[in-house]
Protein backbone atom coordinates (compact mmCIF):
# COMPACT_ATOMS: atom_id res chain seq x y z
CA UNK A 1 0.00 0.00 0.00
CA UNK A 2 1.05 3.60 -1.11
CA UNK A 3 3.10 5.40 1.92
CA UNK A 4 2.49 2.30 4.28
CA UNK A 5 5.77 1.96 6.61
CA UNK A 6 7.28 -0.95 5.74
CA UNK A 7 6.81 -4.04 8.21
CA UNK A 8 9.74 -5.33 10.31
CA UNK A 9 10.42 -9.02 10.99
CA UNK A 10 9.50 -8.22 14.62
CA UNK A 11 6.05 -7.18 13.85
CA UNK A 12 5.03 -10.50 12.28
CA UNK A 13 2.75 -12.20 14.37
CA UNK A 14 2.84 -15.75 15.33
CA UNK A 15 0.62 -16.13 17.80
CA UNK A 16 -2.43 -17.51 15.52
CA UNK A 17 -4.38 -14.82 18.16
CA UNK A 18 -7.51 -13.40 16.43
CA UNK A 19 -8.81 -11.00 19.59
CA UNK A 20 -10.88 -8.28 18.38
CA UNK A 21 -11.50 -9.44 14.94
CA UNK A 22 -14.83 -10.38 13.60
CA UNK A 23 -14.85 -13.11 11.23
CA UNK A 24 -18.05 -14.16 8.98
CA UNK A 25 -18.14 -17.68 8.42
CA UNK A 26 -21.00 -19.13 5.77
CA UNK A 27 -21.92 -22.48 6.04
CA UNK A 28 -21.17 -22.53 9.87
CA UNK A 29 -23.80 -24.38 10.95
CA UNK A 30 -22.14 -28.01 10.00
CA UNK A 31 -19.67 -29.70 9.05
CA UNK A 32 -16.10 -28.06 7.83
CA UNK A 33 -17.87 -24.35 8.24
CA UNK A 34 -18.76 -25.28 11.80
CA UNK A 35 -15.17 -26.45 12.82
CA UNK A 36 -13.59 -22.99 11.15
CA UNK A 37 -16.36 -21.18 13.60
CA UNK A 38 -15.26 -23.29 16.35
CA UNK A 39 -11.21 -22.43 15.97
CA UNK A 40 -11.99 -19.06 15.29
CA UNK A 41 -14.27 -18.65 18.40
CA UNK A 42 -11.29 -20.30 20.62
CA UNK A 43 -8.71 -18.04 19.55
CA UNK A 44 -10.50 -14.43 20.45
CA UNK A 45 -13.04 -14.21 17.62
CA UNK A 46 -15.93 -12.85 17.12
CA UNK A 47 -17.75 -14.77 15.01
CA UNK A 48 -20.60 -13.86 12.41
CA UNK A 49 -22.40 -17.27 11.77
CA UNK A 50 -24.26 -17.60 8.06
CA UNK A 51 -26.59 -20.14 6.53
CA UNK A 52 -29.72 -20.85 5.02
CA UNK A 53 -31.11 -21.93 8.57
CA UNK A 54 -31.18 -19.16 10.65
CA UNK A 55 -32.47 -20.52 13.37
CA UNK A 56 -29.43 -22.98 12.88
CA UNK A 57 -27.53 -20.36 12.89
CA UNK A 58 -28.30 -18.98 16.03
CA UNK A 59 -28.18 -21.71 17.88
CA UNK A 60 -24.64 -22.33 16.94
CA UNK A 61 -23.64 -18.52 17.56
CA UNK A 62 -25.37 -19.47 21.25
CA UNK A 63 -22.51 -22.17 21.21
CA UNK A 64 -20.08 -20.86 20.29
CA UNK A 65 -20.81 -17.44 22.93
CA UNK A 66 -18.14 -14.22 22.52
CA UNK A 67 -21.04 -12.19 20.77
CA UNK A 68 -21.38 -14.57 17.97
CA UNK A 69 -23.82 -13.41 15.70
CA UNK A 70 -26.47 -15.61 14.00
CA UNK A 71 -27.89 -14.90 10.54
CA UNK A 72 -29.68 -16.76 7.54
CA UNK A 73 -28.64 -16.34 4.27
CA UNK A 74 -29.55 -17.42 0.84
CA UNK A 75 -25.45 -16.80 -0.84
CA UNK A 76 -26.71 -17.69 -4.46
CA UNK A 77 -29.00 -14.52 -3.85
CA UNK A 78 -27.75 -11.10 -4.05
CA UNK A 79 -30.56 -9.25 -2.21
CA UNK A 80 -29.98 -11.74 0.54
CA UNK A 81 -26.62 -11.54 0.47
CA UNK A 82 -26.44 -8.01 0.85
CA UNK A 83 -28.88 -8.03 3.77
CA UNK A 84 -27.00 -10.51 5.62
CA UNK A 85 -23.89 -8.48 5.42
CA UNK A 86 -25.41 -5.23 6.46
CA UNK A 87 -26.82 -6.27 9.10
CA UNK A 88 -23.73 -8.15 10.33
CA UNK A 89 -21.98 -4.89 9.89
CA UNK A 90 -24.32 -2.99 11.43
CA UNK A 91 -24.20 -5.21 14.88
CA UNK A 92 -20.15 -5.68 14.92
CA UNK A 93 -18.80 -2.48 13.09
CA UNK A 94 -16.49 -4.17 10.78
CA UNK A 95 -16.01 -7.82 9.23
CA UNK A 96 -12.32 -8.75 9.64
CA UNK A 97 -12.00 -11.73 7.74
CA UNK A 98 -14.88 -13.71 5.73
CA UNK A 99 -14.46 -18.17 4.77
CA UNK A 100 -16.65 -18.46 2.40
CA UNK A 101 -17.58 -21.94 2.97
CA UNK A 102 -21.33 -22.60 1.99
CA UNK A 103 -21.31 -25.34 -0.59
CA UNK A 104 -23.37 -28.13 -2.18
CA UNK A 105 -22.49 -31.51 -3.79
CA UNK A 106 -24.34 -33.46 -6.53
CA UNK A 107 -23.36 -36.31 -8.45
CA UNK A 108 -24.08 -38.35 -11.30
CA UNK A 109 -22.18 -39.37 -14.14
CA UNK A 110 -22.08 -35.94 -16.72
CA UNK A 111 -24.35 -37.54 -19.43
CA UNK A 112 -27.28 -37.81 -16.66
CA UNK A 113 -26.74 -34.77 -15.01
CA UNK A 114 -29.69 -32.24 -14.89
CA UNK A 115 -29.10 -28.76 -15.62
CA UNK A 116 -31.09 -27.96 -12.71
CA UNK A 117 -28.35 -29.99 -11.05
CA UNK A 118 -25.97 -28.59 -12.55
CA UNK A 119 -27.04 -24.69 -11.75
CA UNK A 120 -27.83 -25.12 -8.80
CA UNK A 121 -24.58 -26.08 -7.96
CA UNK A 122 -22.62 -23.44 -9.38
CA UNK A 123 -25.51 -20.88 -8.31
CA UNK A 124 -24.40 -21.47 -4.34
CA UNK A 125 -20.51 -23.11 -5.32
CA UNK A 126 -19.18 -20.36 -7.16
CA UNK A 127 -21.50 -17.22 -7.53
CA UNK A 128 -22.63 -17.75 -3.69
CA UNK A 129 -18.93 -17.52 -3.25
CA UNK A 130 -18.67 -14.08 -5.50
CA UNK A 131 -21.43 -12.29 -4.06
CA UNK A 132 -20.52 -12.66 -0.16
CA UNK A 133 -16.77 -11.66 -1.31
CA UNK A 134 -17.80 -8.98 -3.54
CA UNK A 135 -20.62 -7.77 -0.51
CA UNK A 136 -18.10 -7.95 2.32
CA UNK A 137 -15.13 -7.03 -0.21
CA UNK A 138 -16.33 -3.80 -0.64
CA UNK A 139 -16.43 -3.48 3.19
CA UNK A 140 -13.14 -4.00 3.73
CA UNK A 141 -11.76 -2.12 0.52
CA UNK A 142 -13.33 1.02 2.61
CA UNK A 143 -11.60 -0.21 5.63
CA UNK A 144 -7.98 -0.66 4.25
CA UNK A 145 -8.08 -4.29 5.40
CA UNK A 146 -9.42 -7.58 5.69
CA UNK A 147 -8.56 -11.36 4.48
CA UNK A 148 -10.90 -13.43 2.12
CA UNK A 149 -11.07 -17.00 2.82
CA UNK A 150 -13.01 -19.23 0.08
CA UNK A 151 -13.45 -22.95 0.07
CA UNK A 152 -12.55 -24.87 -2.78
CA UNK A 153 -11.73 -28.47 -3.12
CA UNK A 154 -9.02 -31.46 -4.58
CA UNK A 155 -11.74 -31.33 -7.00
CA UNK A 156 -10.28 -27.98 -8.24
CA UNK A 157 -7.30 -29.74 -9.45
CA UNK A 158 -8.69 -33.11 -10.54
CA UNK A 159 -11.18 -34.97 -12.51
CA UNK A 160 -13.33 -36.52 -10.38
CA UNK A 161 -15.85 -39.37 -11.56
CA UNK A 162 -19.52 -37.87 -11.35
CA UNK A 163 -18.28 -34.69 -10.12
CA UNK A 164 -19.11 -32.67 -12.83
CA UNK A 165 -20.55 -29.70 -11.42
CA UNK A 166 -18.95 -29.77 -8.25
CA UNK A 167 -15.18 -29.87 -10.13
CA UNK A 168 -16.31 -27.05 -12.26
CA UNK A 169 -17.33 -24.91 -9.16
CA UNK A 170 -14.78 -25.68 -7.12
CA UNK A 171 -11.80 -24.65 -10.08
CA UNK A 172 -14.16 -21.26 -10.30
CA UNK A 173 -13.44 -20.83 -6.83
CA UNK A 174 -9.58 -20.98 -7.66
CA UNK A 175 -9.85 -18.97 -10.25
CA UNK A 176 -12.23 -16.05 -8.28
CA UNK A 177 -9.61 -16.33 -5.77
CA UNK A 178 -6.58 -15.15 -7.94
CA UNK A 179 -8.69 -12.48 -9.63
CA UNK A 180 -9.26 -10.80 -5.75
CA UNK A 181 -6.16 -11.44 -4.61
CA UNK A 182 -4.40 -9.29 -8.23
CA UNK A 183 -6.86 -7.00 -7.93
CA UNK A 184 -7.13 -5.96 -3.63
CA UNK A 185 -4.37 -6.45 -2.54
CA UNK A 186 -2.64 -3.04 -3.10
CA UNK A 187 -5.69 -1.98 -1.34
CA UNK A 188 -4.99 -3.63 2.05
CA UNK A 189 -7.42 -7.30 1.14
CA UNK A 190 -6.02 -10.98 0.77
CA UNK A 191 -7.63 -13.57 -0.76
CA UNK A 192 -6.62 -17.44 -0.78
CA UNK A 193 -8.62 -20.30 -1.08
CA UNK A 194 -8.19 -24.07 0.79
CA UNK A 195 -8.45 -27.48 -1.20
CA UNK A 196 -8.94 -30.20 1.20
CA UNK A 197 -9.59 -33.87 0.17
CA UNK A 198 -12.66 -35.81 1.19
CA UNK A 199 -13.40 -34.49 5.24
CA UNK A 200 -14.57 -36.66 7.75
CA UNK A 201 -18.03 -34.48 8.58
CA UNK A 202 -21.57 -36.36 9.24
CA UNK A 203 -21.53 -36.41 5.55
CA UNK A 204 -18.26 -37.16 4.41
CA UNK A 205 -18.53 -40.21 6.72
CA UNK A 206 -21.50 -41.41 4.83
CA UNK A 207 -20.78 -40.90 1.70
CA UNK A 208 -17.52 -42.57 2.23
CA UNK A 209 -18.20 -45.55 4.49
CA UNK A 210 -16.90 -49.38 3.61
CA UNK A 211 -15.30 -50.22 0.75
CA UNK A 212 -15.58 -46.99 -1.74
CA UNK A 213 -13.66 -44.86 1.13
CA UNK A 214 -11.07 -47.45 1.92
CA UNK A 215 -10.34 -47.71 -2.01
CA UNK A 216 -9.97 -43.36 -2.34
CA UNK A 217 -7.63 -43.30 0.89
CA UNK A 218 -5.48 -45.62 -0.90
CA UNK A 219 -5.14 -42.99 -2.99
CA UNK A 220 -3.30 -40.90 -0.48
CA UNK A 221 0.05 -40.78 0.36
CA UNK A 222 -1.14 -40.18 4.15
CA UNK A 223 -3.43 -43.03 3.93
CA UNK A 224 -6.29 -41.23 5.43
CA UNK A 225 -8.99 -38.68 5.08
CA UNK A 226 -9.07 -35.29 6.82
CA UNK A 227 -10.46 -33.70 9.70
CA UNK A 228 -12.71 -30.78 10.15
CA UNK A 229 -10.42 -29.28 12.60
CA UNK A 230 -6.99 -30.26 10.12
CA UNK A 231 -8.79 -27.93 7.70
CA UNK A 232 -10.16 -24.82 10.26
CA UNK A 233 -6.24 -25.25 10.98
CA UNK A 234 -5.59 -24.35 7.42
CA UNK A 235 -8.06 -21.78 7.61
CA UNK A 236 -7.17 -20.33 10.97
CA UNK A 237 -3.37 -19.86 9.60
CA UNK A 238 -4.62 -17.67 6.52
CA UNK A 239 -7.16 -15.28 8.76
CA UNK A 240 -4.25 -15.24 11.14
CA UNK A 241 -1.14 -12.24 11.07
CA UNK A 242 1.07 -15.31 10.08
CA UNK A 243 -0.21 -15.21 6.52
CA UNK A 244 -0.20 -11.87 5.54
CA UNK A 245 2.53 -12.48 2.80
CA UNK A 246 0.08 -14.92 1.41
CA UNK A 247 -2.13 -13.89 -1.41
CA UNK A 248 -3.68 -15.75 -4.33
CA UNK A 249 -2.78 -19.21 -2.91
CA UNK A 250 -4.89 -22.29 -2.66
CA UNK A 251 -3.42 -24.38 0.00
CA UNK A 252 -3.91 -27.79 -0.79
CA UNK A 253 -5.19 -30.06 2.54
CA UNK A 254 -5.50 -33.85 0.55
CA UNK A 255 -2.35 -35.88 2.39
CA UNK A 256 -0.55 -35.61 -1.03
CA UNK A 257 -3.55 -36.77 -3.44
CA UNK A 258 -3.05 -34.30 -6.32
CA UNK A 259 0.51 -34.64 -6.59
CA UNK A 260 0.05 -37.94 -7.39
Amino acid sequence: MTGAPEPQDDDVDLSFRLDGRTALVTGAVSGIGSAIAGAFAERGARVVVVDLDHAAAQRRADELGGGALGLGCDVSDAASVEAAVAAAVEVTGTIDVLVNCAGIVDLAPAEELSTRAWERTLAVNLTGTFLVSQAVGRRMLEAGRGKVISMASQAASVGLLEHAAYCASKAGVVGLTRVLAAEWAGRGVTANCISPTVVLTELGRKAWAGEKGEAAKRDIPVGRFALPREVAGAALFLASGASDMVNGADLVVDGGYTIR
